[in-house]
Order: C-alpha cells, then structure tokens, then sequence
C-alpha cells in the first residue's frame, strides 16, 4: 500500500511539474518580445594601463590647483547683504584663512566674524575636478543644517569661476537655484557676487564679498 501511495505521490509531483512547465512556456509566449539592443552610448572599458593613467591624472594636482594654492593665507572680508528686492543692505566684517589639504586638491577656507549681529562661522572647500573640468565648492556654516554645492567652470579670460548649484531657502523650506562669480582681480583682491533665481525667473543679486590678503 505504501509502495502505491509513493507512486501515486510521484506521479502527482509529475504531473504538477508538467503543467508548471507547461505554463512557464505560455507565458513565454505570450510575452510581449523584447528586443536585445544594443546602446551605442555603452561605455567600453579602457584596458588595465589606460585605467591606472586615468587614476593618476585624476588625482594629480594641476595649474587650476596651483592657482589655488596662490590663495593661501588670511583674508578680510567685507560683505554686503540684500534680503530680498529693494531691501536696504547690510553690512558686515569677517576674516577667512585658507589652506591647501589633501595633497593639494583642495582648499579649505574657514570663515568667523558676525552676521545680523550674532556670531557666524562657516567652512568652505574648492576643488577643481580634473576629469569634469571643472571646480566644485562647498558650503557649510552656523546658521543652517543644509550643505551648499556648486559647480562650474573657469573663464581665464576674465578670471572667474562661475559656479551653479541649489540651496535651501530656510524661509520657504524650498530648493532655490544660485549663481556664483568668484573673481580674482589681483594677487591680494578677490571677490564673490551671489544670486539666488526669484519665482519668476529673474535673478536676484543677495551677496557680495570683497576679499582683501591681510598683509
């Protein structure tokens, strides 16, 4: 009787497998058909030695970071404040002290001084990315939780980066467009001019800091 059993049991697996099969294959079929192509934008791999060139070219400092290590030591800020349109501006000192880190890739900037009155403190890093083309800045600072990225590129004929990225409004808690110019107007004058993207499209000019090497 046992034996019956297992061989009824068997038979019933079989026959489940089969249908299983069976409707594995239909649904095969009726499966719309996918076409394999193949995207001509799909990167090849460069070999092992273009690889390691492409490694070290990525990580070796070039003029763009040389520039920036000219930059090094403290500067006095003036900044100039707008609020929103037509609001009177305001006015405020800072000192910032730049440095060179990371084998010379970056700068960093530390920032103190007030703002409205109270105490601030920021930090900044610059980088120019050797593949991109491109330099990339950071912003943190004391009065916001939110990270500030920009990036662009740098126009030697008039010696400014121009830089776009997005930033919190903590006002609104919404995502604002800006636009960065970052000037060098000579070895011991900088300076940076911020504009923040208005609901209706226009730009609005909100910063504007001149930077002076203290001597």
């Amino acid at each position: 009787m046992k034996k019956i059993a297992l061989i009824f049991s068997a038979a019933s697996l079989l026959m489940l497998a089969c249908n299983s099969d069976k409707k594995t294959e239909e649904a095969k079929t009726d499966s719309p058909t996918i076409e394999n192509k193949t995207d001509s934008k799909t990167m090849e791999m460069p070999d092992s030695a273009t690889m390691m060139k492409n490694f070290q070219e990525y990580g070796t400092p070039g003029d763009m970071h040389k520039m920036m290590a000219t930059w090094d030591g403290t500067w006095n800020s003036d900044l100039t404040m707008w609020m929103e349109p037509g609001a009177p501006e305001t006015k405020s000192t800072s000192m910032a002290e730049n440095k060179m880190i990371m084998n010379g890739l970056y700068q960093q900037s530390t920032h103190a001084g007030e703002m409205m009155g109270m105490p601030f403190n920021g930090l900044s890093t610059v980088g120019y990315d050797n593949h991109e083309k491109q330099f990339v800045s950071t912003w943190i600072d004391n009065m916001g939780s939110g990270i500030m990225v920009l990036k662009g590129p740098w126009d030697e004929g008039t010696k400014t980066m121009n830089l776009k990225g997005k930033m919190t409004d903590p006002g609104t808690k919404s995502e604002t467009e800006v636009r960065e110019t970052f000037t060098i107007v000579d070895n011991d004058t900088q300076e940076m001019t911020m504009y923040v993207k208005m609901p209706d499209g226009s730009e609005f000019k909100t910063m504007h800091i001149k930077f002076t090497r203290k001597k």
